[in-house]
């Protein structure tokens, strides 16, 4: 692994946090993180809620069956986008969008050495339904996904998961399938 991609492969899914609460400048750090991700067409169609209060991240964690542990976090950011502004009106663009500003913050929360993990929202429809309901979002503002965060108990070793074989060159053939 090249050395100079060790903030990519330190990256890993932390579900054991401290006590230790996320300060108000790490969270700024993070979301200005996010909004640097690419966009299509530079819609920003992103939209952020950050969730401190215990009860909330309780209720948040029980709409998301293998989210238990974010009752234990810091805090949460729900990602969710706009419908409304993303390029074309397209769900699919709102979802890359989205998707990227989510690595972006799991990446800037490993730079700054915080623990998170991406709990999946879009497309299951109940979760989306139990998010939308709670956090009482309007109908074309999406919850995309959540990410749990707090001060690692233990940082995960590095690791990457390259395989050679699932790398094609130039085109698909019959011998990659």
């Amino acid at each position: 692994m090249d050395s100079k991609l060790d903030f990519i492969f330190k990256r890993r899914s932390v579900r054991k946090y401290t006590n230790e609460p996320v300060s108000a400048t790490q969270l700024n750090s993070l979301l200005e993180a996010a909004m640097s991700a690419p966009s299509a067409v530079a819609k920003d169609p992103w939209r952020f809620i950050i969730v401190r209060d215990q009860k909330n991240l309780e209720a948040i964690s029980s709409f998301l069956p293998n989210g238990s542990f974010l009752s234990s976090a810091a805090c949460a950011i729900i990602i969710c986008g706009d419908i409304n502004k993303a390029h074309a009106n397209s769900l699919s663009y709102m979802i890359q969008d989205c998707s990227a500003a989510i690595e972006n913050i799991l990446l800037a929360a490993t730079a700054l050495n915080l623990g998170a993990c991406w709990l999946g929202v879009h497309p299951r429809e109940d979760r989306i339904e139990n998010i939308t309901n709670f956090c009482k979002l309007p109908s074309h503002i999406i919850p995309i996904g959540v990410i749990s965060l707090g001060h690692p108990v233990k940082q995960p070793e590095p690791r990457s998961r390259y395989n050679p074989k699932l790398v094609i060159q130039e085109k698909w053939s019959t011998e990659n399938n």
